[in-house]
């Protein structure tokens, strides 16, 4: 019943409203001073807002902790039933496990989260549901942020009324002789009753409020942690596999690392069968090239001397025709040698490349092999600590 102890709020409250009410003489229908009255009721009315945002802020509390120890006798239950079973696989997506809505929304994320780490039977990085319903969900519930300082408002009302009442009844004090200060005694002291009424319910009530606050957390903390410890009791997620689900796991991992060495090594094997054929090509072009340009040049050289030597028999004009042709020679030899050196700088180029691309290709492999020494000696590493 501690969450219900705020009830008892109202009770003192209503205890207090009737006390004042009385010693002001409304029973009596004999008021001696409206502005004590006035001044208690103001005091009291700003006292029972309070209490009412507090009472909201209690319900909305014990709707959760309510529901927080339903689900924790509704899993236990379960649990029990069937085996003492892992019954997260039932829960993870029952969207109507919680009924309050706080808690509905803050177990979602966690079934959100879980599934995005979900790999096989178990969870890799798999959090604790503590991250999502906590002690900081049950004080923002709670409204702790408000009802924290409540008890020292209070206290505060109190020692306020104090000093308005003290103020009062020290403003209508005013006299110079014994005979005058007889006749404002009575305002004074009616100044001091309601510094004195205030203070006794602020202070009163601070108390209460405390205590009732106070026992109010307790128990929705109690509802908490039992709840938590029913829960990783009974539907914890697994958060690594079983030992053969990591043997698997790894082995599937080496496999895959293989599988991508291969296939690293394929495609460089087909990258170099690629640029030899290239060179190939352009050799076997250059080649042809060479015997075209050569076989044409050489034939018109024939052409050109025989004409030559006929002509040269016969005028200057042989002569001129054998200096143009040797100049077309010389030319076209000239020509032949700027082709070859292109094509050596293009061979030294690609021979360029292809030793870069093997320093990158043995890098990798190096690389890769580390990987997998890494992942070996891991695995080891864990195959060691199972078998202990």
């Amino acid at each position: 019943m501690k969450n219900k102890l705020f009830y008892g709020l109202f009770l003192v409250y209503a205890a207090m409203v009737a006390f004042v009410l009385y010693a002001n003489g409304v029973f009596k229908g004999d008021v001696p001073s409206v502005s004590n009255l006035v001044i208690n009721a103001v005091f009291l009315a700003i006292i029972g807002g309070l209490f009412v945002i507090s009472t909201v802020s209690f319900i909305r509390l014990n709707g959760v902790t309510d529901d927080l120890r339903a689900v924790s006798t509704k899993l236990l239950e379960i649990y029990k039933k069937n085996g003492n079973k892992n019954l997260w696989a039932e829960i993870q997506d029952d969207k109507n496990l919680f009924q309050e809505d706080t808690l509905k929304k803050a177990f979602g994320k966690y079934c959100l989260r879980m599934k995005n780490s979900q790999s096989g039977r178990g969870y890799i990085n798999a959090c604790d549901i503590e991250e999502y319903i906590n002690e900081e969900l049950i004080e923002k519930v709670g409204s702790n942020y408000f009802n924290s300082g409540i008890s020292g408002t209070l206290t505060g009302l109190g020692i306020l009324g104090t000093f308005v009442g003290l103020s009062l009844g020290l403003g209508a004090f005013n006299g110079d002789d014994i005979y005058t200060i007889s006749d404002n005694v009575g305002p004074l002291l009616s100044g001091m009753k309601v510094a004195f009424h205030t203070s006794v319910y602020g202070i009163l009530f601070s108390l209460i409020f405390n205590f009732a606050y106070r026992s109010i957390m307790a128990d929705a903390y109690g509802k908490l942690d039992q709840f938590l410890n029913i829960f990783k009791q009974c539907a914890l997620p697994p958060a690594v596999g079983s030992e053969e689900d990591n043997i698997a796991a790894m082995l599937i991992y080496h496999a895959n690392q293989t599988n991508y060495l291969k296939q690293l090594v394929a495609l460089a094997k087909g990258e170099a069968e690629e640029q030899s054929g290239a060179m190939e090509q352009m050799a076997n072009h250059f080649l042809t090239q060479l015997q075209h340009v050569m076989g044409t040049e050489f034939k018109a050289l024939g052409h050109a001397l025989n004409g030559s030597a006929e002509a040269a028999a016969v005028s200057e004009e042989g002569v001129r025709r054998v200096i143009e042709a040797a100049n077309a020679l010389m030319e076209s030899t000239q020509n032949m040698q700027e082709s070859m050196v292109q094509m050596m700088e293009r061979q030294d180029a690609f021979s360029r490349e292809l030793a870069e691309q093997k320093k990158t290709l043995e890098d990798t492999c190096e690389e890769i092999g580390r990987d997998i020494s890494n992942q070996l000696y891991t695995f080891e590493q864990m195959r060691d600590l199972y078998e202990k």
